[in-house]
């Protein structure tokens, strides 16, 4: 039975660390580049730095928004997301839908330290940087958000709306 529980915690830990990656929020490094497969997601998949359609810069502020808060783009369109954060604290930039980001924004309440590092999220600390190429391969409504504790229930969340 003990060698059945150390076995199956041995497991979840790590799918959690396969999952969310090895480092926390608070030492990852600005706009890291991921070097991984891109994986089909319901908002599109990671994109190409050879196929950036254009680039749209995105602002971050203490305020708990974001700047534009709406963007449109077309199906097929790889962006490259400039993120600035222009504030004093740490923020995120995480593209999902609306229910993917608020399961994770829930579980970053529970595990506020939880680490992870996905291809369509940054995480950029104060007066720096960041970036996301994702191609929006699917049409629809999906929303951008930064998932730290209380930065997304303050209302940091914007729209990205892809066009067919």
């Amino acid at each position: 039975m003990k060698k059945l529980l150390i076995a199956s915690f041995a497991a979840v830990v790590s799918t959690a660390v396969w999952a969310h990656g090895t480092e926390q929020h608070g030492q990852m490094q600005s706009g890291t580049s991921h070097q991984m497969m891109a994986e089909q997601h319901p908002w599109g998949m990671m994109g190409s730095p050879d196929a950036i359609d254009r680039d749209i810069q995105i602002s971050m502020a203490d305020n708990m928004r974001f700047t534009p808060e709406q963007i449109t783009v077309k199906l097929n369109e790889t962006i490259r997301f400039v993120v600035d954060n222009d504030g004093k604290v740490l923020h995120e930039f995480v593209i999902g839908t609306p229910d993917e980001l608020q399961k994770h924004a829930a579980l970053m309440k529970k595990f506020p330290n939880m680490a992870h590092d996905e291809p369509y999220m940054a995480h950029v600390d104060p007066s720096k940087r960041g970036e996301v190429i994702w191609t929006f391969n699917q049409p629809g409504e999906f929303e951008f958000a930064c998932l730290l504790p209380g930065h997304f229930e303050a209302g940091m969340i914007g729209r990205i709306v892809v066009q067919p």
